[in-house]
Parts: C-alpha cells; sequence; structure tokens
C-alpha cells in the first residue's frame, strides 16, 4: 500500500493543547507515547476498516469497559469537497456527493475525528439509508462491499521528541510535568474501493491524543 500525496485538511476547528492523565513530561513517557503512535499508525495502515483497528486498541489498552466504537455524528453546514476528490472518486462534475462527520468514541474517549465523502450511486439503497438515519459507522455500513483501501497520506501530527534526538548524546531533560498534546496526534487521508476497483469514499481521519488515555507502560514498572 502505497504512499501518495502528503496533502493535510485543516482541523474544523483549532484546539487548545490537552494533557493526558498519567503520562508524565520525561524521555522515557516520550519515548513510549512515540513507540504507540508509530503502532497504532501501522495498525490502521495494515486494516481496510479504521473503525475496528480502533475497537482493537480500545480494547487491547483497556480505554473502556466495553471495547465499542460508536459513531457519533456531526451536524451542521457541509465541508467543501476537497479541489481534488472528484478525480479521486472517479466522477464526473455533476456526480452527486455526500458528506458525513463523526467522532468516533470508545467510551467516554473521542478517538477520531473523520470527514467523509462519498459516491450515494455507488451504494446499496440500504446502506444509503442507514448512513442518513443511524450514528453507525461508515466503515460497517459498507463492510458488504468488501472494500479495500489505498492511503493517500499518513502523518504524525506531533511527534513527542525533537528532530534528530536520536544523535544527541542523551535525551531530552524531564521538565517534571504532565506531558502536553496537541488535541490531533495523527492523520490519515485514504480512498475506499469496492470489490470492481470503483473509488466511493473520500475520507480524511484525524486521530486525537485520546487514542493514549490509558495508564503509560512505564507506570506499571516498579
Amino acid at each position: 500500500m502505497g504512499l501518495g500525496s502528503t496533502l493535510l485538511l485543516a482541523p474544523l476547528h483549532a484546539r487548545e493543547p490537552e494533557t493526558v492523565p498519567g503520562w508524565h513530561d520525561d524521555a522515557t513517557s516520550r519515548l513510549e507515547a512515540l513507540a504507540l503512535l508509530q503502532s497504532l499508525n501501522a495498525e490502521l495502515l495494515s486494516h481496510p476498516s479504521a473503525t475496528l483497528t480502533l475497537e482493537r486498541w480500545c480494547g487491547a489498552h483497556h480505554l473502556a469497559p466495553e471495547a465499542k466504537v460508536i459513531a457519533e455524528r456531526v451536524q451542521g453546514e457541509d465541508k467543501p469537497l476537497p479541489a481534488d476528490a472528484r478525480e479521486q472518486l472517479q466522477i464526473g462534475p455533476d456526480e452527486p456527493v455526500r458528506y458525513r462527520r463523526v467522532q468516533l468514541a470508545c467510551g467516554g474517549h473521542v478517538l477520531s475525528e473523520a470527514d467523509n465523502w462519498y459516491v450515494p450511486a455507488r451504494l446499496t439503497d440500504a446502506m444509503n439509508h442507514e448512513l442518513d438515519t443511524t450514528d453507525t459507522p461508515f466503515g460497517k455500513v459498507v463492510q458488504p462491499l468488501h472494500f479495500r483501501r489505498q492511503t493517500l497520506s499518513a502523518e504524525l501530527l506531533w511527534s513527542p521528541l525533537p528532530p534528530g534526538w536520536e544523535n544527541q548524546p542523551t535525551l531530552p531533560a524531564s521538565a517534571q510535568a504532565m506531558l502536553t498534546l496537541p488535541h490531533h496526534v495523527l492523520q490519515h487521508r485514504a480512498v475506499l474501493f469496492d470489490q470492481s476497483n470503483r473509488p466511493f469514499s473520500l475520507v480524511v481521519e484525524s486521530y486525537t491524543a485520546q487514542v493514549l488515555a490509558f495508564t503509560p507502560p512505564a507506570s506499571h514498572r516498579p
């Protein structure tokens, strides 16, 4: 699965930096945070459904009593279709495209905020009805299409360690404070294709600092 354009879409609203309980601003925690974000990134890149990947992540890290991801729709004005989207979706200038924005949450943690532009003519009537009337995650609704995912970009929006840290004699000193993270830490841009190799959805997924909202590995050591 190759990476193409690294274009990133700006988040809908700017967010203030936030802290995740339990994560101290020290070298060990920063290394662990970087390793975990890279692991999540690899999991997302190797599976077609971000929703199911987040459910596995939620369960493995005990983010909620039940590892179930719920899509909470964000109602409001539609976000404009990106300039290159029609070419990526292989549709003409007059083909209808629908927009859906959701927050994917596990327990009380919003793990991802996703912008999704999809071609309703390439889905079944039942799928379109479910997308219009429920909060069911998009990936679960379109599972019968046995879709594949082509990632266009995958970017860490925040690095716990400064550039070139691996060439320094020591890691950054502890700030004796809690680790501060931006609201979004990782972003993917991808196109979904059905079994006939027709693209039907362009999605931009912005993963939040809440993916690290569990007890850090260092806290388990004596």
